[in-house]
């Protein structure tokens, strides 16, 4: 397959890139013609035998991580950067695992969500279905390879993933693993396509829809990447554009509790999406709980930024910036400020949010009640760290991301995000009359 679609990128002879890309449009749907009826069983295992080739590759996989690392430090990578892009044992033992756990969901296709049986004997069945062909532009993440192509098979969808430049050989070998399982299960090498270049046309011809070919792309990366998809896709996209991460302590907190929250919603891992990056305190425990969180916070090793009255709590406190609270930091950085009240708290949110992820830290279960309904974010949660934003911590077995869009899929886009449905109509010779 590589061989077939393969870019020589170093001068010399190179395929024109929008007939490359057609032709890698025109298998993938080919293949997903075949997914849509393929059997449970065949998509469980090409996952389970992709999982154990993720495991006896491990030491192939940290070699072209470590080619990976190398070249993106020299480039001047983030540290958030480098964090994304980075695999250990641990971590590719855990995208073996997520593979595993994606085999053992149930099969989301043909599932029937809704019965209408009809005065003129018609039989009404709402059924679930695959999307078709999904387009899928990451960064850094290797991850997102074994993450993406998984749930898109499981969800009889082919996949296309364009993987960024940062994480090119290491994506390489996760994907061959993929192919090989796909290989076993006897299903099409094309299911699950990697676009072998990393000429970055390849995505502005993805973005174009590949001739109608794609029929949904989801991006994985910083916001001009996302920004840009947005911007010129021809197609629907699932997407996220900033993770502006809110946690609310309210008046009603136990501070114990907050403090065990924020610190690991914070400082677990900065570069996620789902990583706090605003504390808001209610002024009606700002004596007992602000100084305890901001102290906690900066002995943490995290830069605070806050409003005046959080500035009076430590002299390493920085002032924060209209811009600080619009700001998706990925970074061990973290603006606080005081409000007053749940109602300030909400439209604080609703000002500088991104419909991402938003968090109220209360024991006062109305207050929580409010907040649930009244955030407009994709996932609010009460009393829980925002690092479970991840489709593996709802159960999905993974994510292909996160949407922060109001149709179709919002949230951690998982295996029932990536069908659509349709209604099949089972008569006995009625017409309709006149």
């Amino acid at each position: 397959m590589v061989d077939k679609f393969r870019v020589i990128e170093g001068g010399g002879e190179k395929r024109d890139m929008a007939q490359t890309m057609l032709e890698l449009g025109r298998e993938a749907r080919r293949a997903s013609r075949e997914l849509a009826i393929a059997p449970r069983q065949r998509k469980n295992t090409a996952l389970v035998v992709a999982a154990g080739l993720l495991r006896t590759s491990v030491a192939d996989i940290l070699a072209a991580n470590a080619r990976d690392m190398e070249a993106a430090r020299t480039a001047g990578a983030s540290k958030a950067n480098l964090d994304r892009l980075m695999l250990n044992e641990a971590r590719v033992e855990s995208m073996a695992r997520g593979l595993e756990d994606i085999a053992a969901l149930p099969d989301p296709v043909g599932r029937v969500s809704a019965t209408f049986d009809r005065p003129n004997g018609l039989k009404i069945e709402r059924v679930a279905t695959p999307l078709g062909v999904i387009g899928v532009i990451y960064e850094s993440r290797p991850n997102v390879t074994a993450d993406a192509g998984a749930l898109c098979l499981k969800a009889g969808n082919a996949a296309i993933l364009r993987g960024g430049s940062d994480s090119f050989h290491t994506s390489a070998i996760i994907h061959a693993c993929l192919v090989e399982g796909l290989r076993t299960a006897g299903l099409p090498d094309h299911a699950i396509i990697r676009v072998p270049t990393r000429d970055r046309a390849a995505v502005g011809e993805m973005l174009k829809g590949l001739d109608g070919n794609i029929d949904v792309i989801v991006p994985r990366g910083g916001k001009s990447l996302v920004a840009r998809v947005q911007e010129e896709a021809r197609v629907p996209v699932f997407a996220h554009l900033e993770g502006i991460v809110h946690i609310f302590v309210d008046a009603a907190a136990d501070l114990e509790k907050a403090k065990t929250i924020v610190l690991n919603a914070k400082m677990r891992r900065t570069g996620v999406c789902g990583a706090a990056e605003t504390l808001l305190v209610d002024q009606a425990v700002a004596k007992t709980h602000l100084a305890p969180l901001v102290t906690m916070l900066l002995e943490a090793g995290c830069d605070v930024r806050g409003d005046a009255q959080t500035q009076q709590v430590d002299s390493r406190v920085k002032e924060a910036t209209e811009q600080d609270w619009r700001t998706e930091y990925l970074d061990a950085i973290i603006s606080v400020k005081v409000v007053n009240g749940l109602q300030e708290a909400m439209d604080h949110i609703a000002t500088y949010g991104s419909n991402h992820t938003d968090c109220i830290i209360t024991e006062n279960a109305r207050a929580a009640e409010i907040f649930l309904a009244q955030v407009g974010s994709a996932i609010v949660m009460h009393n829980a760290s925002t690092q479970f934003a991840d489709g593996g911590e709802f159960g999905f077995g993974g994510e292909i991301g996160i949407a922060t869009g109001r149709m179709h899929a919002r949230g951690p886009v998982g295996l029932e995000q990536l069908c659509s449905f349709n209604y099949r109509v089972h008569g006995n010779g009625q017409t309709r009359p006149g």
